[in-house]
């Protein structure tokens, strides 16, 4: 006798099987699948068995069938009735079931020593040795999905902070001041590290400080959201639109907020009238409410940060104010080598570098696309293909008049040295 019976799962079981489940844990590991999705197969009334003594549920197992295979999604046991048989008993009647259904094949993924673990060796299952178990959690939950439609947020695809060529000091003090607290929040707690909630970044236009508020994003694996101050100015005016759009952005779990040229709505106020001041006394207010949430990072861009009102600049409001400048001679050749590599073309990379001196990364990318093109309309006019030369490029940066002037550069380096805050 084993003093226990095994039957079908009936809808009145759920309340006890979330009940042994939450007692029926050995290890620290969180399970593969969580409970939510265990819920939704029994609901969906996917082959699942309970085992009873005296009326009072002491374990469950339940799978989720897809095609010809399936998942044990849960093995759990009241800890009384542990290292009895009760989990091969769960797992026999389980297969039998699923097997009876048409399935080929079973499957169930545990962490080492965890509940159930010992039941499948006993019932036959194969260890597979030389598998990597890998996962990749999305960062959007069910709940916040819809908020994140409504809003217009976006989740940037993968691997956008690698292909932001160049600009290697800029990368590595985002990186290290934004990216790796905000990914490793225990860890930065354990050394007294405030986390950031709010960065600007400053400095001339074409200079990637869009791209990197997007790769930030994409490092974090965090949605974006882009503000648009005349949208919200026509939709609701822009005050209450500032207002509106940060208590709408509370109920997200993460986000990165990027509002690019802030300085349409952060102006000094010195003159300014009643409407524009209430804007920055908005703003400044909701940065304040945005600061107090846990997953959340506020990106500002301007091309020129002395046009900020002073305020708005005020340590506690930012955390980092990160100057984003044109390209130095390395980053330039690193920009130029990767357009090179795309495009097939042997040219002197250092050479174009040299050329290219105030070229922002938007204009690098201007003068290849250009030499690109014109490749492409020659192979397809004469049908055959060459290779774009040194001189062919030289000849378009010659041609190209670089975003910063001497003059810009100038002023960008005394605000750096003025308003940087690394």
């Amino acid at each position: 006798m084993t003093g226990w019976r095994v039957r079908d799962y009936s809808p009145d079981d759920l309340e006890a099987v979330v009940r042994v489940d939450a007692e029926s844990g050995t290890t620290e590991e969180s399970p593969l699948f969580p409970l939510a999705d265990t819920v939704t197969a029994l609901q969906a009334r996917h082959p699942a068995v309970v085992a009873t003594a005296d009326d009072v549920l002491i374990g469950a197992a339940v799978s989720r069938v897809e095609g010809d295979r399936a998942w044990i999604l849960r093995i759990c046991l009241a800890p009384g009735w542990r290292q009895r048989g009760l989990g091969s008993d769960l797992i026999t009647a389980l297969e039998q079931r699923l097997f009876a259904d048409g399935v080929r094949a079973v499957h169930a993924a545990l962490p080492e020593g965890e509940t159930g673990a010992t039941a499948l060796r006993n019932c036959e299952f194969d260890a597979r040795p030389g598998l990597v178990f890998f996962e990749k959690r999305g960062p959007v939950t069910p709940q916040s999905a819809g908020t994140l439609s409504s809003l217009g947020a976006e989740l940037p695809p993968g691997g956008l902070w690698q292909k932001v060529a160049g600009m290697q000091h800029e990368k590595r003090l985002i990186e290290r001041r934004l990216v790796l607290p905000l990914a490793h929040p225990e860890l930065a707690a354990q050394h007294g590290v405030e986390l950031p909630r709010a960065v600007m970044l400053f400095g001339p236009p074409g200079t990637g400080k869009s791209t990197f508020a997007h790769a930030i994003a994409g490092r974090l694996g965090w949605p974006f959201l882009e503000l648009f101050p005349a949208r919200l100015a026509a939709e609701y005016g822009l005050a209450s639109g500032l207002n509106r759009r940060f208590d709408e952005i509370t109920r997200l779990d993460h986000v990165l907020v990027f509002i690019d040229e802030v300085e349409e709505v952060a102006g000094t106020r010195s003159g300014a009238d009643a409407t524009a001041v209430g804007v920055v006394n908005e703003l400044l207010k909701a940065i304040v409410r945005f600061r107090s949430q846990e997953g959340r990072l506020l990106v500002c861009a301007t091309n020129n940060v002395i046009t900020l009102d002073p305020a708005f600049l005020r340590h506690g409001r930012f955390d980092y104010v990160l100057p984003i400048g044109p390209p130095d001679h390395t980053a330039r050749t690193a920009l130029w080598e990767s357009y090179l590599a795309r495009a097939d073309a042997k040219a002197d990379s250092a050479a174009l570098a040299s050329a290219s001196e105030g070229f922002t990364p938007a204009d690098i990318a201007h003068a290849a696309r250009t030499v690109s093109q014109a490749q492409f309309e020659r192979t397809f006019d004469t049908g055959t293909r060459t290779a774009a030369t040194t001189d062919d490029y030289l000849d378009t940066i010659h041609g190209t008049q670089p975003t910063v002037s001497a003059a810009m550069a100038k002023e960008f380096a005394q605000q750096t040295e003025r308003f940087a805050r690394i």
